[in-house]
């Protein structure tokens, strides 16, 4: 629930961040495209206001021209 000035609690911040995370994974995953490192990034997940960031990761090259594809696609 979020604090009464319509700021998220920081436990609300992560949950969002992972259902997002998910959402995104999924979304990706309908497209052919796996980013292997696809997580949330730990030490923005800390202290009394964390960003909670999503981190994408590395990939490697067949990765990276699927997701430029797929992301094409979309646009188009």
């Amino acid at each position: 629930m979020p604090t009464s000035d319509g700021r998220l609690s920081a436990e609300e911040k992560i949950r969002a961040a992972e259902l997002a995370r998910d959402e995104l994974r999924d979304a990706l995953a309908k497209a052919g495209v796996k980013l292997p490192s696809l997580g949330l990034d730990i030490a923005s997940c800390v202290g009394p206001a964390p960003l909670a960031l999503i981190e994408l990761g590395r990939c490697n090259i067949a990765t990276a021209r699927a997701l430029a594809a797929a992301l094409r696609c979309a646009t188009t």
